[in-house]
């Protein structure tokens, strides 16, 4: 996935919007207030990146298994994985990292604030 694909596939999970709150080349993705990615703009290197949270144990396999996954970049790194896009990740195994990070966000929501997501009408 090219960045801007990331970017419409983000913006297609339920509750999804997009804001800039560090930076004008920060992109930040939220669902109920909570960041589940964001991606810089402008290339890290010769590559774009984007950041996901991920469940502790699955980041560290995740790092161990492919090369395109670093610990997150200016963020927790027990937490947050940053995903180079332009080396060779299948576009489904993007997505479902990208759902993956959404749940995770989810699950550390308050039970009314959970039930509250839940009861979102779909995205189209």
């Amino acid at each position: 996935m090219n960045i801007e694909e990331v970017r419409e596939f983000c913006l297609s999970v339920k509750g999804a919007e997009e804001c800039f709150p560090f930076d004008e080349t920060t992109l930040v993705f939220k669902v109920m207030g909570k960041m589940f990615a964001y991606m810089g703009l402008e290339r890290h290197g010769s590559d774009f990146m984007v950041n996901l949270k991920c469940d502790p144990e699955k980041a560290v396999e995740l790092r161990e298994q492919y090369d395109c996954v670093i610990p997150g970049y200016h963020s927790n790194k027990k937490y947050w994985n940053s995903i180079f896009l332009e080396q060779g990740m299948p576009d489904e195994e993007l997505k479902g990292w990208i759902l993956h990070s959404v749940s995770e966000v989810i699950k550390g929501l308050p039970k009314k604030k959970q039930e509250e997501y839940k009861n979102l009408p779909d995205e189209d």
